[in-house]
């Protein structure tokens, strides 16, 4: 399957080289010099699946882990395309989930002011979201996505082939994603997805394509997230507060699913309060992600450190918080004002949840 987005291709299919929908991209490109980009855990479990696949490349890795999405990574990575001699006309392929798609497509698009990357994700979070729509950043003062920029891949390979490699508490991450694009733009797939039992046996492609349609269609009407766009962070604002706080904090932080998670239960209760979700959809909501995700200790992070990093959201306008909220389920709105009372309020909503 392909699917066609602002000038370049996402190509979807059981194994990557599908009918050498691959191996002919790749060939069809004249680049001077390719250079392909792991963590240490996508480079023992991902690399070799593909290598067969690559032309001669110079290998660049790194540490897994959203701790390694900092300038000093890309700083390294930058050096070592500078002593390789890498040009405009080389080609930097990802191979990771949202970090190192990220982090990646941040370095190469601003290297000598920019050159070709294409994204080859392998977690679900990244096939079902991150990969797709050319948003790309890194965290900065532990500050998630703080510095970025908007730049398209020239391509993109999705193949749930390289989901058999994934922990489970990984494929439940990227879930959170699915679900999301269900609760803001089609309740049908909200439906069909709330109560499915999460393993690898899933027929995840048809999930794959369904929520790539989805962004597909809303990053097409609002590449750079100045309207409806937005819609795609319903669950961010606090969920980022979350995972902020938890990544500086926690033994084990929490994964960026498991946090947007907490935030679309708390912003569900802003939307009922504030945009005219129901009571019933907000039960249903809760009780979805809660039977996922289970309960996480929120009440142990002071709400004032919360609100500093929500004041540091892209969304806001004016030192004002901004929200996507749900009108309902499947049919979501942006730029919506929340009181701070409104916002704690929320977070105690979760707290109180059993």
């Amino acid at each position: 399957m392909q699917i066609e987005l602002d000038n370049y291709t996402i190509f979807i299919n059981p194994e990557l080289n599908d009918s050498g929908i691959f191996s002919n991209w790749l060939n069809s490109n004249n680049y001077s010099s390719i250079f392909v980009l792991t963590d240490d855990n996508t480079l023992k479990y991902c690399y070799s699946l593909i290598n067969k696949l690559l032309p001669e490349h110079k290998l660049l890795t790194i540490k897994a882990g959203e701790a390694e999405k900092n300038i000093e990574t890309c700083k390294y990575l930058w050096q070592c395309l500078t002593d390789y001699q890498a040009e405009r006309k080389s080609l930097l392929i990802n191979i990771g989930g949202g970090v190192i798609g990220d982090m990646g497509g941040f370095v190469a698009g601003t290297y000598k002011r920019g050159f070709d990357f294409i994204n080859l994700p392998t977690t679900l979070l990244a096939q079902v979201d991150a990969s797709v729509g050319g948003k790309l950043g890194v965290d900065f003062n532990g500050i998630k996505n703080l510095i970025g920029l908007f730049k398209n891949p020239s391509a993109v390979f999705i193949a749930p082939m390289f989901l058999a490699s994934l922990p489970q508490e990984q494929l439940r991450s990227g879930f959170s994603e699915v679900l999301k694009h269900g609760l803001i733009y089609n309740a049908n797939y909200w439906n069909s997805c709330k109560n499915i039992t999460i393993n690898k046996d899933i027929d995840w492609l048809s999930i794959i394509k369904t929520s790539v349609e989805i962004k597909k269609d809303v990053v097409k009407k609002d590449p750079f997230e100045s309207g409806l766009r937005k819609i795609l962070n319903f669950g961010h604002t606090i969920g980022h507060a979350v995972e902020t706080w938890s990544l500086q904090n926690d033994v084990s932080p929490l994964l960026h699913g498991e946090a947007i998670a907490i935030g679309m239960i708390c912003e569900a209760w802003l939307s009922k309060e504030i945009n005219g979700l129901t009571d019933s959809e907000l039960v249903d909501i809760s009780n979805t992600f809660l039977s996922i995700f289970g309960k996480y200790p929120l009440e142990k992070i002071p709400l004032n450190k919360l609100m500093d990093v929500m004041l540091l959201d892209k969304k806001n306008d004016n030192n004002t918080i901004r929200f996507s909220l749900l009108n309902s389920i499947g049919n979501c709105d942006f730029d919506i004002k929340a009181t701070d009372e409104a916002i704690k309020a929320s977070i105690k909503y979760y707290c109180a949840l059993k």
